[in-house]
């Protein structure tokens, strides 16, 4: 659990930096393990189709990254923990596995998640892997938030507005270092407040003009650290400027019962102290819930996951 001093630092600053929150061996090693094998299978089946040089094999995993990027050959949907906000068909990739589920429901992040919102944790479909590639070799069309630097946004205004009272947090986790270099967060200090005007524009980003950014704090976290954020408050990421991946996980908890914001993709009770019959700990039926939505919202009509518009009142 947090301390009264961070959890008033939370409440007054809408952010809160948590140190060494996952140990290497506990947490980290087995997610780079899982995903790790993940691209082994995607590089192999891409060198059978002669869409890769073989000695990619001998290559680390940042390396083979690095290579499939550069080459267009596209890994970032097969291995996130969401489906796409575009066109979703029956075989849309994704990922859902026993590691991942474990750093989801670690009982050390929901410590402090309960520290936050209350013992009543669900954990909310809002969520994705970034792992970044240096900016210097991104493809000069690449706009997505996973790939590239994030514009300035509150994560309140990427949830449809059904959420606008949800008691939220999101939690940013570090699997390498995150520094200034290779793009870590900043945030302007806000705890609640309203929701700023939002334009539809490279991103779901903030309206120009509208964000202090002198008022801005740069986050730098090691790897197993956390940040945990405000629905209201604003924050970015910064380009990745080194020779690198930077890497992360974007994750969020609503209080149970509350709109998740994105109610036609999954969500699941990661902790319950009233009711704890009804937690989830079979990272399978967390695949499976996911299966089930990719099914129906393949022959169902889209359901944007934004409520913004390009042509919204302070875009111009």
């Amino acid at each position: 659990m947090l301390t009264q001093a961070q959890t008033s630092f939370f409440e007054e600053n809408g952010y809160l930096v948590v140190e060494y929150l996952f140990d290497e061996d506990g947490m980290l090693f087995p997610v780079r393990a899982e995903y790790n094998g993940l691209l082994d299978a995607f590089v192999e089946a891409w060198v059978g189709e002669g869409a890769l040089d073989p000695r990619v094999r001998r290559l680390d995993f940042f390396g083979k990254l690095y290579r499939c990027y550069v080459r267009g050959l596209d890994w970032f949907q097969p291995l996130d923990i969401s489906l796409p906000g575009d066109e979703i068909t029956p075989d849309t990739p994704m990922h859902f596995g026993p590691a991942g589920f474990d750093l989801l429901t670690d009982p050390r992040l929901l410590d402090v998640v309960e520290s936050l919102i209350g013992p009543e944790i669900t954990s909310n479909p809002i969520q994705h892997v970034r792992l970044k590639p240096p900016a210097r070799d991104l493809h000069g069309d690449e706009i997505r938030a996973h790939i590239t630097r994030t514009e300035w946004h509150q994560d309140r205004g990427v949830a449809h507005d059904e959420a606008d009272a949800t008691d939220m947090v999101t939690v940013w986790i570090a699997m390498n270092d995150a520094t200034e270099s290779n793009g870590c967060l900043k945030v302007v200090p806000q705890a609640g407040g309203s929701l700023l005007p939002p334009c539809a524009k490279m991103q779901t980003t903030i309206a120009d003009g509208f964000v202090d950014e002198d008022r801005a704090v740069t986050l730098p976290v090691k790897a197993g650290g956390a940040v945990f954020l405000h629905p209201l408050t604003p924050h970015c990421s910064l380009a990745n400027t080194t020779d690198g991946f930077r890497w992360s996980f974007d994750i969020r908890f609503n209080r149970t019962g509350q709109p998740t914001g994105r109610s036609h993709f999954p969500s699941f009770v990661a902790r319950s102290r009233r009711n704890p019959a009804s937690e989830l700990h079979d990272w399978r039926a967390w695949r499976a819930s996911w299966e089930a939505a990719r099914a129906t919202l393949a022959v169902g009509p889209h359901i944007p996951i934004h409520r913004w518009a390009s042509d919204a009142p302070f875009c111009a």
